[in-house]
């Protein structure tokens, strides 16, 4: 009986001092020249590293939830690296749920903007935080952003989380031929016209929701970028990771970055889609998982992710 109690005491300290080095999310937030930018910061006690995680396009939120669906999956990552020693920062975008910002309109974003806020936050974790290494981790669109803030801001390691290998405007009109080939043969002057600076006048009312004036200087910015150019431009350690379920963005972009970074890691994951959740290539069993906030992200990607991060 003694040795029960004693063991059970044991038990007891270990998860009050696990916890005790985790600690509990707080906000936290940096202030640009346009607005103040939030987000969440899970410490862990004494660590001398931490991640940023950038979420991926639209009004995708620090959590990787957007208006129409909650699946949490950016949050139950920030969760799982804490378990495994790492303290993160995840943040709305400018203009994103709490880091919106009175008076900046649509018309008036730019690609710019949002490389400026990631840079400025790893410079913020450094500087006033007192971290000695940041790792980002770009998910699908925010590894765009991630891999150019990286350079500007001296970050110490990447992570390509779901991210795409060729530039926007090929990647919209593939997903636009998925859906309708007369419809991405009708969008492919405006997107032509989009990489060369010019803005399109008169658009399809079927592609309003991608081309409307008010978005259109945001895609000539986004288009200006070509990821597996960025990518080569890293000179630190680079972790790529894709899940074979994907419906959004397939394998072989991850195999395109891998190319570009051959002395990159890359890492395939069985069955883990595009929000990092665990299923089939069925399409709507694998959408329903973009509506289950309590699903877990895939333990492997938090392993292999957090192995990486504590290794730099």
């Amino acid at each position: 009986m003694k040795a029960y109690t004693l063991a059970v005491l044991y038990l007891f300290l270990w998860i009050s001092v696990g916890l005790a080095q985790r600690g509990a999310e707080t906000p936290i937030e940096i202030l640009t020249t346009s607005g103040t930018i939030r987000g969440s910061f899970l410490p862990v006690s004494g660590a001398k590293k931490v991640v940023l995680i950038i979420a991926g396009s639209g009004p995708t939120d620090r959590n990787g939830n957007n208006p129409m669906m909650a699946n949490n999956s950016l949050k139950k990552l920030a969760e799982g690296l804490q378990v495994n020693g790492l303290p993160s920062v995840r943040y709305d975008k400018r203009n994103i749920a709490e880091s919106k910002i009175e008076g900046l309109l649509e018309k008036d974003m730019r690609f710019e903007d949002l490389i400026s806020d990631a840079a400025g936050w790893v410079e913020y974790l450094k500087k006033e935080k007192g971290f000695k290494k940041v790792i980002i981790i770009g998910h699908s669109e925010g590894s765009l952003i991630g891999m150019i803030a990286a350079q500007r801001a001296k970050a110490d390691g990447f992570v390509s989380l779901a991210g795409v290998g060729q530039r926007a405007d090929k990647i919209l009109y593939t997903q636009l031929k998925a859906q309708s080939e007369p419809l991405a043969e009708y969008a492919r002057p405006m997107l032509d016209s989009l990489v060369k600076g010019k803005i399109v006048q008169n658009t399809n009312a079927m592609l309003n929701a991608i081309f409307r004036q008010e978005v259109q200087p945001y895609l000539i910015s986004w288009f200006h970028y070509e990821p597996q150019t960025e990518i080569q431009k890293l000179n630190i350690p680079v972790m790529i990771m894709q899940g074979t379920t994907d419906i959004q963005v397939p394998e072989s972009e991850a195999k395109l970055l891998k190319a570009a970074k051959p002395d990159s890691k890359l890492i395939i994951i069985k069955e883990m889609n595009h929000i990092l959740k665990k299923t089939t290539s069925d399409f709507a069993q694998n959408l329903s998982t973009y509506s289950q906030p309590d699903l877990p992200v895939v333990p492997t990607a938090i392993q292999k992710i957090s192995k990486f991060c504590n290794r730099l």
